[in-house]
């Protein structure tokens, strides 16, 4: 197994390519040649369906087409002209055609007529359908080359001359990864090529199946297969981060995971003794389901089609069978029933997850295949909240003082902010903004998907030492703003300044408010996996909304000098498509702030707590000012920044939640019942629930149990 996954194309090319074996035969094959015509024209009405089936003749099946029915018989082998079937096919008579008028479907024509008649002539000898045998060995040639060869000879094609180096290492560096070859890789293979060409090839193929890049290339005809995408899909397609699953798939590919462990994790990891991290996560192929926010949604609803996907997706990427047909009745064309659906919609019956609620598991970029944290991490980590310990215990007097200050009305300090003198607004994507009277910029509304914002401008300062960013409300924005999603929000991933050539080094951020798990400091970190957002949620503080007006400072390492030199600001959006700043200003200052700006909902609310007397504030007053000191003061929320990135790095945990598979405990498992007409609200409760179960035509799945998981599921999947 461990070959397949290593050159998915051969694999599709071996069954695309016809044998020599199967070159012309004297008699018709049931499979190739009558299969056709009778799943085409006659299994609608008299196939595997009992309940649709006419006249109680099934064809599909040699048991059904030789009995013997109302004193004939429609198959009489080596007997046509004693099968019904025949005269009913060629019959010109309205009322005994078949297929009948009344279907649409035309008569058979002289091509067809004469495969059945042929074939019933032979012994109408039926065959199992193809894909439901177990592969077999072909004696003699099996090099690829000999299936081609046999073919292009029957149509009389020369095959063409072999391919030239260039050309050769052009089409494997192509296939392999997805990227050209260097003009040097190009200049090395040429002369390798020409000194030995057989070992030339061999090495190029070894090197080009061990780049990272050919798992990135090959992965995604795989995640294709999952639904993988990182938002929810429906109307409101608000983003997750299915991300560490990608990654899951192209360290799969990278480090050859056979092909029984790659199903088996990814249907069930988590269900595996001990699961790791990364077992857990593979899982997330079935948690890429659509996921409907909407308002009004009825939650059992979108769980039944959510395990409606899951069931059809496996069918689809693991037997290569639209099972879906069955989810309404028994299949028409294939032998899958009615039941056999829902025994195998059982195993995906009992997952956790009820619309987008469900297991996450955290996880860190870069983490598979199940890395240890860096054992310096620890130490480190140790010694961070050692220091915030401390810090903490010598703040009261700080705070008291803050107090002190705040009780007087002072909340802020006194920094002098420059607007700057804006020269340039565009973005990457050429849409424009208006300037407005106050020195806020508006997006002119035609910055859409994952677009940047690049300023440039002027200051009269000599030296600047940090960067305001104020994000404000428009009646043009949706729902006012500030930002440009439908609820007014926005993700903004990066703040990158230069004056003149130079790069600023940007070292902290704070925000009047930030959106939980998405803090500001995300928009400084050099990576779009994160952002600064403003929606509100568990921890705001009381009067902060959303659609109001927020702003962020961003303070330098060191102080920049300007003289007279441009200053570039360029905001990203590359996380959320439309999720952008919809009207902003931006200002300087010559000083660094050392607290972070506030809420203007939270500073009335402030002075009216500290100027209550300590002993009888509430304790959301306690809360709310000790709370907010944290934040501003810049030795512990530096210090506390520390730790969160610390943490990060030693558990793995970097504020990514992965959606990952878990079922029900087995004292709570759901029941499952046939649906009929595939209608979640119309159980049928006459053939009582359901045990989970594989297609009763193929080979039973082996269980310990009495109730057989999604790990049986798989396990019998990948069995020999």
């Amino acid at each position: 197994m461990t070959g397949f996954l290593r050159h998915p194309a051969l694999a599709a090319l071996l069954l695309l390519t016809p044998f020599p074996a199967m070159a012309e035969e004297k008699a018709p094959s049931y499979n190739r040649d009558v299969r056709p015509i009778l799943s085409d024209n006659c299994f609608l009405c008299h196939g595997p369906d009992a309940k649709g089936r006419k006249a109680d003749l099934r064809l599909d099946t040699f048991e059904g087409a030789a009995a013997e029915l109302d004193g004939g018989f429609a198959i009489v082998p080596g007997k046509p002209d004693q099968s019904e079937l025949l005269a009913r096919v060629t019959s010109h008579d309205p009322e005994e055609r078949m297929p009948p008028p009344k279907t649409k479907k035309p008569a058979l024509d002289a091509k067809q007529v004469d495969i059945l008649t042929r074939w019933i002539a032979a012994g109408a000898e039926y065959e199992p359908h193809w894909a439901f045998l177990p592969p077999r060995a072909e004696s003699g040639q099996n090099s690829i080359d000999a299936f081609i060869r046999a073919r292009l000879e029957k149509e009389g094609i020369a095959p063409s001359p072999e391919a030239d180096p260039r050309t050769l290492i052009r089409r494997m560096s192509l296939d392999l990864t997805g990227l050209l070859p260097t003009p040097e890789e190009v200049d090395v293979f040429i002369r390798a090529h020409a000194a030995d060409s057989d070992a030339a090839v061999s090495a190029l193929a070894d090197r080009l199946l061990a780049s990272p890049h050919y798992g990135e290339r090959w992965g995604r005809h795989w995640l294709d297969q999952a639904r993988y995408a990182d938002s929810n899909g429906y109307s409101i397609d608000s983003l997750r981060a299915m991300w560490p699953f990608r990654d899951w798939v192209i360290a799969a590919l990278n480090a050859d995971v056979p092909f029984d462990r790659f199903t088996i994790e990814q249907l069930a990891g988590d269900l595996l003794p001990n699961a790791t991290t990364a077992q857990r996560a593979a899982t997330a192929f079935h948690r890429n389901t659509l996921i409907n926010e909407e308002g009004g949604t009825d939650n059992e609803q979108f769980r039944n089609e959510i395990a409606v996907d899951r069931t059809n997706t496996t069918g689809a990427v693991w037997l290569g069978l639209t099972v879906g047909c069955a989810q309404c009745h028994t299949h028409k064309f294939d032998p899958l029933t009615h039941e056999d659906y829902y025994r195998l919609f059982a195993f995906f019956d009992q997952g956790t997850d009820v619309n987008n609620r469900g297991t996450t598991i955290k996880v860190r970029e870069g983490e598979f295949l199940d890395a240890p944290p860096d054992p310096g991490d620890a130490a480190a980590l140790a010694e961070a909240e050692a220091k915030l310990r401390a810090v903490r215990g010598e703040a009261e007097a700080r705070q008291a003082r803050w107090e002190a200050m705040v009780k007087q009305g002072t909340v802020e300090e006194d920094i002098r902010w420059e607007p700057l003198v804006y020269e340039s607004y565009l973005t990457s994507a050429n849409a424009t903004f208006r300037l407005l009277p106050d020195n806020s910029l508006l997006t002119d509304g035609k910055a859409k998907g994952n677009d940047d914002y690049l300023v440039t401008a002027k200051t009269p300062l000599r030296e600047i030492a940090a960067l305001r960013l104020e994000v404000l409300t428009d009646p043009s924005l949706p729902a006012q703003g500030p930002g440009t999603a439908g609820n007014g929000n926005f993700v903004l991933t990066g703040v990158e300044v230069r004056v003149g050539d130079e790069t600023v080094e940007i070292t902290s951020a704070r925000a009047s408010h930030a959106q939980p798990d998405y803090p500001v400091r995300a928009a400084i970190d050099g990576s779009d996996a994160g952002g600064w957002a403003i929606n509100v949620g568990a921890g705001t503080p009381p009067g902060v909304r959303m659609n109001a007006p927020h702003e962020a400072h961003f303070v330098f390492a060191k102080p920049v000098a300007v003289n007279g030199r441009p200053i570039t600001v360029t905001l990203r959006h590359q996380r959320n498509p439309d999720y952008l700043v919809g009207r902003f200003a931006l200002a300087v200052a010559a000083t660094a702030p050392q607290v972070g700006p506030l809420e203007p909902a939270l500073r009335k609310t402030l002075v009216e707590a500290a100027k209550t007397d300590p002993d009888k504030r509430t304790k959301a007053q306690q809360e709310l000012l000790a709370g907010t000191f944290r934040r501003i003061d810049p030795l512990q929320s530096s210090l506390a920044d520390k730790v969160a990135q610390l943490k990060a790095a030693s558990t793995g945990a970097t504020g990514v939640d992965l959606m990952v598979m878990e079922d029900l405990p087995a004292n709570k498992q759901r029941q499952t019942f046939i649906h009929l007409r595939g209608d979640f609200l119309n159980p049928d409760k006459t053939t009582g629930p359901l045990t989970a179960a594989a297609p009763a035509f193929l080979p039973p799945l082996e269980s310990t149990s009495t109730n057989p998981n999604r790990l049986d599921l798989a396990r019998w999947l990948v069995s020999p």
